[in-house]
């Protein structure tokens, strides 16, 4: 951004170019907000549209972790956490960030005197847009913004992926019916439109992981692929032919896929070498510390939930085992452990973002600032 002639720069010794393009755009969102109430120029300088997506990309895809507290005047909160498992963050309060606590109130019909609570958790999440699920239903909602709107016309339907249109510019989930599981219909966020049938293919098992431009499942013996340009699906052959489902995950410009064995004591890793030409190429497996973990813990329960990160070019494993969060390394060294800070949310990866998105207030049951955030 180029001065006027005359003005004053927002830092005194420095281009705006800088201060703009180098120092603020590399800041964590709270940081950043604080900046605009240094000075109404500080403020414009970023607010701008530009600015915030400039800052958006820079931001880190972290874990996103999820937990249920109980909240004074009665009922749970959802607690979304990001889990920064990057080198060099030390301290236990700069690795975990809570990003939002909403209440979860209880539907319509449910027990009068309040004690019922519904079930409350993340889903997706998308370009810093959060999709949650309460009680089956759906909506959506910003963190950093704190805009929220539940998605009410979509009663019935089942989300399996979240993704920008490049085309539109719309965000759009890809939805099953309840009645009809291999039926996969497209819904635009904002938009007047019922949801819109566009094909039948084999059932998709969770979420899609966005990777190149499309959302990705694996079912079996395939990998379902989902072009979000086009809107076609096209399949991709898997590294080994399993029943059991892989969770997949992204590691830099390489797709991976872990498999859990049965005794949930071990992991095996592959990553794709070659994407286009569907090269896979076995990596490692990584024996859980799961009698250490155990001991930990006092417990001898199964573990509960495995994810796979990228850290920093190194693959980490994350375990969460009761109200305990492990790190795990690649040879199957536990590395820290961390207590009561939720569990791993279905592979899940969060970039904060501050853009202010125009499709909410078109939203019926829009709010910002408000409940369901406390």
């Amino acid at each position: 951004m180029a001065e006027a002639a005359g003005a004053t720069p927002l830092l005194p010794g420095l281009p705006d170019e800088i201060t703009i393009g180098e120092i603020l755009v590399r800041l964590p969102p709270k940081p950043l907000l604080r900046c605009r109430a240094v000075s109404p120029a500080w403020r414009r300088a970023t607010s701008a549209r530009d600015f915030l997506l400039s800052h958006h990309a820079r931001q880190s895809a972290l874990p996103l972790l999820y937990s249920h507290k109980d909240v004074a005047d009665g009922g749970q909160s959802l607690d979304v956490t990001l889990f920064d498992h990057r080198a060099g963050v030390a301290a236990a309060t700069d690795q975990f960030q809570r990003i939002a606590r909403l209440k979860a109130v209880p539907l319509e019909g449910g027990i009068e005197d309040g004690s019922f609570t519904p079930l409350f958790y993340p889903v997706a999440s998308c370009d810093g847009l959060l999709l949650l699920s309460i009680e089956c239903d759906l909506c959506i909602c910003n963190p950093e913004t704190q805009q929220y709107a539940p998605l009410e016309q979509l009663d019935g339907f089942m989300t399996v992926g979240f993704y920008l249109h490049p085309p539109t510019g719309q965000y759009r989930l890809l939805l099953y019916h309840e009645t009809d599981q291999r039926a996969v219909y497209v819904f635009s966020i904002g938009s007047n439109q019922p949801p819109r049938h566009i094909g039948r293919p084999d059932p998709l098992a969770g979420h899609g992981l966005l990777f190149r431009g499309s959302l990705h499942w694996h079912t079996g013996n395939w990998i379902m692929a989902f072009d979000t340009t086009t809107e076609s699906f096209r399949q991709i052959r898997s590294p080994v032919a399993r029943e059991d489902y892989g969770q997949l995950f992204a590691m830099g410009d390489m797709l991976g896929i872990f498999f859990l064995n049965d005794e949930k004591t071990a992991i095996d890793i592959w990553v794709m070498k070659d994407y286009q030409g569907e090269v896979w190429a076995f990596k490692c497996r990584v024996e859980l510390p799961v009698a250490e973990i155990r001991d930990h813990c006092q417990n001898s329960s199964h573990i509960d939930e495995v994810m796979v990160v990228n850290g920093d070019g190194e693959l980490l494993v994350l375990v969460g085992f009761e109200d305990w969060l492990f790190q795990v390394d690649s040879d199957g060294k536990l590395i820290a452990s961390f207590h009561a800070r939720g569990l791993p949310s279905y592979n899940i990866v969060h970039k904060q973002s501050l853009v202010q998105h125009t499709f909410f207030p078109t939203l019926e049951g829009y709010v910002i600032n408000d409940s369901p955030f406390i």
